[in-house]
């Protein structure tokens, strides 16, 4: 049964990207068909229901090959190009609660950009603590203004003009396995690694011009992620970001779930992408490959733009030489 999608005087489109989410799609589509004007569904080969259940709430559905996050919600930003109204992006495996509408007429003129509280809810608890909460992504923007940047992973929407905060709530409740969890983020510690690769060696990936607005939680945590963080001993750090999280911002308090969420994202997780890291530079340099080549022998990730030779050196600093190819653009 097709759900009636609402139009309004300043219109939303909605964006959710897709790959096999019938356990969600329909709980995340329900939740914003009355405020929207349109859902697009970008998906990327799903073999379950996902596309028919988006149908089912008179979503358009646009298939379009994987690359990254945001080359996918870039590819939708572009398919929605020249709409009036605002774009909201949401996952297929979040809940919206509030009203967008309310939100975008509570916003001034030089607002191009709404941020959004995101809460976790992980084995059934909700992570309160840790430094999750609170978190605010820059998830509506007026279509026109904003686009993705190019990242491989812990990537944001950048906007034009203003960016304000709201009372939206999505809340991320994923209801898959313990084993799906963990593969995604095997997929997750791939895609950081080459962002860590790109930044330590040089332009791996070419990177999307966009605006340059986004969140000031965003703008402290990528400082604090990559001033810090990464300037501390691979391996180490992630032990020392475990503890900081679980004893100096009480992720402690989270209980039974807590724990499993702040030493699997925070410790195992954060272990596996340096280690990733490792694991493609020894194989470049051992292999004596560009580490495009690399990546891909490693993860199976494919990069398109560009290379770089690591070469063994007899110091324990590896020379990096990059080359340029008439590749075709990852964005």
């Amino acid at each position: 049964m097709k759900t009636r999608v609402l139009n309004r005087s300043t219109p939303i489109h909605a964006i959710v990207l897709t790959l096999n989410e019938e356990v969600h799609l329909a709980r995340c589509l329900a939740g914003i068909a009355a405020h929207c004007a349109s859902i697009t569904v970008v998906d990327c080969g799903s073999t379950d229901r996902t596309t028919d259940i988006a149908r089912e709430f008179g979503a358009a559905v646009i298939s379009n090959p994987w690359v990254n996050y945001a080359t996918q919600l870039n590819f939708a930003i572009d398919a929605l190009a020249g709409r009036r109204g605002w774009l909201l992006r949401i996952d297929a495996d979040e809940i919206l609660d509030g009203t967008p509408a309310d939100a975008i007429a509570a916003a001034g003129a030089d607002i191009d950009g709404l941020l959004v509280q995101r809460r976790i809810v992980f084995m059934g608890r909700r992570i309160r603590h840790g430094g999750i909460e609170p978190s605010w992504q820059l998830r509506l923007w007026r279509n026109g203004r904003g686009r993705c940047e190019q990242r491989w992973m812990d990537e944001h929407v950048k906007v034009a003009g203003g960016v304000a905060k709201s009372s939206l709530v999505l809340t991320d409740d994923n209801l898959n396995s313990l084993t799906w969890w963990t593969d995604k983020h095997n997929g997750y510690a791939s895609r950081e690694a080459i962002d860590i690769l790109n930044r330590r060696f040089g332009p791996l990936t070419a990177a999307t011009p966009a605006p340059q607005t986004m969140s000031a939680q965003a703008r402290a945590r990528r400082f604090g992620k990559e001033q810090v963080y990464l300037r501390l001993p691979a391996g180490l750090r992630a032990i020392a970001y475990f503890l900081y999280r679980y004893v100096v911002r009480l992720g402690l308090l989270d209980g039974r779930a807590g724990l499993y969420f702040h030493l699997m994202q925070g410790l195992w997780y954060r272990t596996l992408v340096d280690a990733k890291v490792d694991e493609i530079a020894r194989h470049a340099r051992e292999k004596n490959v560009p580490l495009v080549d690399a990546i891909r022998d490693r993860t199976g990730i494919e990069i398109e733009h560009g290379e770089a030779i690591i070469e063994p050196v007899d110091s324990a600093q590896a020379v990096l030489r990059s080359t340029s190819r008439d590749h075709a653009r990852v964005d």
